[in-house]
């Protein structure tokens, strides 16, 4: 085998909008190509007997042109690039060889030393893109791709004081309490705060990873408890913004779900503050799966309810129509609910479930102290009181729950763990 020429190649980025580029070849390499140049905006031309599902999804989308037949003499006249993606060297080497002899790079998939030119391996983060090319080993390439991804997705290799360092407010959903489980954006902009204002419900754990000259600022809202109103925290943001410094504020879940998020949102919006909102993975669907339990399952519930149940049913500032609640079959899962299940159990039986009615309760969701108990609508209030929950709790009402004891059946019979 010939070594391939230890010339380092020249990097270049391509902009490719609206410009013409042909993919020879419909199977596994064309699919994982195809996208990114889509993305680039090329005005991309398919040429393939057959293609996979997931490239004729992009052709029947309109973002793709597919020739349905071989490749031709002439299919690269006009392009910009070219790539040889087919499975058959041959076809391969006569695309790289007309490409060549039209002065248009080409990037011959099957043969690295054949190439005229190689594909990095690439990743976008945020507005960086980081290709790699390592000598024509795509795996070593990928590595140390995904090493610096990482890292600049982590923040830890871009310094806090960069001039690419973010302005005003970032709202970010820190996800339902594990660490592991808030966003890469929200990591990223995380640790490149100067300010962090956090909630009781946010993975605190994330805090420990903060720089020692981040200012952290505990807005936690304790049930029953110390708390700060949420018109101090709409002004702290406002006022640490305003001093320069880019201000983090760091909650549980999703922001925007029983969050009082789009709150903080119009106080910066009001006072000319920029805001950039990062979703997180909110605990009313997590919690139920780190438990194991569905919130939808074929043939068992085609809809489900998520309700803050801070207020009683029967008080005056409820939104809630628990009267509809209690008609329903689709699944419940109840926020804030365990200082009022007695009174939310019976508004739901006195409107219509049945008291046989599946409940499971998950305290501590996502954290290494996750319980959980099942019980059913009338024993549900009984059983919380012997095993002492106590918030942050999720109570999940409906048939999914026992979709999660039939599992639990399953592993027990075939000797799994749960």
């Amino acid at each position: 085998m010939r070594k391939i020429d230890t010339v380092p190649p020249y990097l270049l980025g391509l902009r490719l909008t609206g410009r013409r580029v042909v993919v020879v070849g419909g199977g596994r390499v064309a699919q994982r190509r195809v996208p990114s140049l889509v993305a680039a905006g090329a005005d991309l031309m398919l040429v393939s007997p057959e293609v996979t599902p997931s490239l004729e999804d992009l052709i029947t989308g309109g973002q793709v042109r597919w020739e349905r037949r071989p490749y031709a003499t002439g299919d690269c006249a006009g392009a910009w690039l070219v790539q040889a993606c087919t499975d058959d060297p041959k076809v391969n080497a006569a695309v790289a060889a007309e490409a060549d002899e039209r002065q248009t790079w080409c990037v011959r998939a099957d043969d690295a030393e054949a190439s005229a030119a190689w594909t990095p391996a690439t990743a976008l983060v945020g507005e960086t893109s980081v290709g790699v090319l390592a000598g024509g080993d795509p795996r070593r390439a990928a590595g140390i791709r995904d090493a610096v991804a990482d890292g600049l997705r982590d923040a830890s290799i871009e310094s806090r004081h960069s001039r690419h360092k973010p302005v005003g407010v970032a709202l970010v959903g820190g996800g339902p309490g594990d660490p592991g489980l808030i966003t890469v954006r929200g990591r990223r902009l995380l640790a490149l705060a100067d300010v962090v204002v956090t909630d009781r419900l946010a993975p605190r754990l994330l805090l420990d990873e903060l720089a020692n000259d981040v200012e952290v600022i505990d807005a936690a809202k304790i049930p029953y408890g110390r708390s700060a109103t949420q018109e101090r925290i709409n002004e702290l943001l406002v006022e640490h913004a305003r001093q320069g410094r880019f201000v983090v504020r760091l909650k549980g879940g999703d922001p925007f779900v029983f969050g009082r998020g789009a709150e903080e949102v119009l106080h910066c919006a009001r006072h000319g503050v920029p805001v950039t909102v990062v979703p997180g993975i909110t605990s009313a669907v997590a919690v139920p799966s780190a438990a194991g339990i569905p919130v939808t399952h074929r043939g068992v519930s085609q809809e489900f309810h998520v309700v803050s149940a801070h207020l009683a049913p029967d008080a005056s500032g409820s939104t809630v129509d628990w009267a509809a609640l209690g008609r329903s079959r689709g699944t419940l899962i109840l926020l804030m609910a365990v200082e009022r299940m007695t009174l939310i159990a019976a508004a739901l039986m006195r409107y219509g479930r049945s008291p046989d009615t599946p409940v499971a309760v998950i305290q501590d969701g996502t954290l290494p102290g996750q319980r959980a108990l099942t019980a059913t609508l009338d024993t549900v209030v009984d059983e919380m009181t012997a095993q002492d929950v106590r918030p942050p709790a999720i109570v999940v009402v409906g048939d999914v729950v026992d979709v999660a004891r039939e599992v639990d059946l399953m592993r027990a019979d075939m000797g799994q763990g749960p």
